[in-house]
Formats: structure tokens, sequence, C-alpha cells
């Protein structure tokens, strides 16, 4: 297993030892989930040091799980060990997909940028070229050379959508948890609190990679919860939980200046991921939905925050959304404006 204790191998490793696989987990540091069974044998190990990952695999392994592939680099780094591995599991994403007019997330920043996809999205749906310019481009370009690969190594590709839960360096339920503890009980939502960015839980991206383990073949599948639920209905969820109160304050169409009303799952369009593929090849059923995974999130977010700057908790959060996101100045000052004008 490589990244063995980031957000998704934590869970993948759990699921895997649970199944009754003998597990070396693999990281930078070496370290160690105190979730895991004590089998788990852990290693420290840098993949990009020149023949590193060779070593570790050592007389070989009958699946590679690799939850931090990036690139055609690294997929010529895993396609060299066909013959010691039997099969793999590795992670990309639904940023891959482009729609019928070339859109993807990458151009969401340009006019009319938004894309839009079909609702859902399967897995045949066209996708970005392959290149090193962005997060898109470098997996569909890991996935090519991949899939190249065929029978000589059998690669399950699981295309994730918005993966949530504990140890997320870059949790999307921070700007509704994050309000709410700071006494904030009025929100703003743009785009009519309608975007949908269809998430998955790691304990179910844990239960596809378990299954893609017990039946590999070269495959690309989408990877998301039960459930889409709307940016509102998030925030609602995010409140139960929390036994909160909040007003919200919807707007029709892109968040107004500031970006008020702009949050990490907003867009124009809705982002669906047809899980039918999994559910028909692996055998696969979620073992968590939205909601139901959400308490202990809120719980393991609030902890993080515990007497620290968000931007100390969520170094990646301030990288990927900026310094404004909980500008609360802008806010008020625009709900004043918008309460005149009402």
């Amino acid at each position: 297993m490589l990244g063995a204790t980031g957000q998704i191998g934590r869970a993948a490793v759990r699921a895997l030892s649970g199944d009754g696989w003998e597990v070396t987990a693999a990281s930078l540091g070496g370290g160690r989930d105190d979730a895991w069974d004590g089998g788990v044998r852990t290693v420290a190990l840098d993949r990009e040091e020149e023949g590193a990952l060779s070593a570790a695999l050592g007389d070989g392994c009958d699946v590679l799980v690799d939850t931090v592939a990036f690139g055609p680099g690294h997929a010529a780094q895993l396609t060299g060990l066909s013959g010691r591995a039997g099969s793999a599991v590795v992670i990309s994403s639904g940023a891959v997909y482009e729609d019928d007019r070339g859109r993807s997330f990458d151009t969401q920043g340009e006019p009319d940028g938004f894309p839009g996809y079909p609702v859902p999205i399967p897995e045949s749906q066209t996708t970005v070229a392959p290149g090193d310019e962005t997060y898109g481009t470098r997996k569909i370009a890991l996935e090519r050379e991949l899939l190249a690969a065929g029978d000589a190594l059998p690669v399950t590709l699981l295309r994730a959508g918005a993966i949530h839960g504990e140890h997320c360096r870059s949790p999307r339920e921070l700007y509704f948890v994050k309000r709410l503890l700071d006494g904030r009980r009025r929100r703003v939502l743009a785009y009519g609190g309608e975007s949908r960015f269809h998430p998955v839980h790691v304990s179910n991206l844990a239960e596809l990679i378990r299954l893609a383990a017990l039946a590999p073949a070269p495959r690309v599948l989408n990877a998301g919860d039960p459930q889409a639920p709307t940016v509102a209905e998030i925030g609602a969820a995010v409140d139960d939980v929390l036994g909160l109160a909040t007003e919200t304050v919807l707007v029709a169409g892109a968040p107004p200046e500031g970006g008020i009303g702009g949050t990490p799952w907003s867009g124009a369009h809705p982002v669906v991921y047809d899980m039918a593929a999994a559910g028909r090849e692996l055998g696969y059923r979620p073992v968590t939905g939205y909601a139901q995974s959400l308490p202990r999130t809120v719980e393991w977010l609030a902890g993080r925050l515990d007497g620290r700057d968000w931007r100390q908790a969520f170094p990646k959060m301030v990288r990927t959304y900026g310094e404004t996101l909980f500008d609360y100045a802008a806010e008020d000052a625009w709900l004043e404006r918008h309460d005149r004008t009402t």
C-alpha cells in the first residue's frame, strides 16, 4: 500500500487487513494508524528515490494499491513492476472528465467554463487530453499508461469524487462546521443552493479498493457515495449534527462580489457519477452514506479546530480556496445590502 498514512490509505489498510490480507503499509515516514491491526507491517518509503519501490517490493506482492500516483512517471514506475505485482488498484479522479464542449474542472474559472456533464456521468464520458499542466491532465496520463499495460499488470483505476471523512487535508465540510462553531447563524449559498458535487466517503473508497483487489482486471470505475446531496442539503445536515439552526440566503446564479456564497461544492452544473459499473463488475454496495458518516467527520473537524487557527489546522484549504474562505466582514456587508433591498 503506497500512501498508507494518508486519508485513503488509512481506511484501505483497515479494509484489506480486515479481509484477511497481509498488508505492508508504505509511507514517507513509515508511520502507523492506531486503528490498524497489529499484523500490519509498516515501512518507510520515498517512491521518488531511484529503486526504492522495487527494493521494498522484495519478492513481489499479489496486489499493489497506490493512493498517491500522479502522471506518466508514476505509471512507468508501476508498469515496471509487471511480473512482480499480480495486479494493482490505483486512485484516479473524476477531474479527468470533460463535457461535450470540452469544458472540465480546469476551465471553471473561464467565461462559460463550467462543465455541463451528463447526469450521471458514465465512465465512457470523454476525458481531458493527457499532459503535465493540471491535476486532471496528469491523472488521465497516468490512466492511459497503466491501461496500456493490459494483462501484464491488470489495474483497476478508481475515479474518485469529492473525498470526505476523517483525516482529510482539505475537508469541504469545514466551510459549514467552522461557521457554526464561530456562532454564524446565517449562510449565503450561490446557485440557489442546488450545486451538487458527488462525494465519496473514504470508507466507501476503501470498500471499492477491497473489492477490486479480489477481482483483478484492467478497468476504470467511478467511485462515489450512494447519494449526491445538494450543497443546501449538506449545510442542513451539518446543522443537524451540531444541533443548530441556520438561516440560508439563496442567491440565484454565480456568487456575487468577493465570491460570497461560493463553497467548495459550488458549481453552475451538477457533477454526479454513474455507479452502475462498480456494482455490476465488483458487486459494490456502499458501506455508508453522506449523512450517516457525517457525525464522525464533524467531530474530527471540531477537534482539529479546537484552539487552532483554521489556516494552521488545514493549510491545504488555504492553498486550494484562498484566505477569504471565512471573510465574515465581507459576508456581513453583503448581507446588510441584501437585507436593505429585499
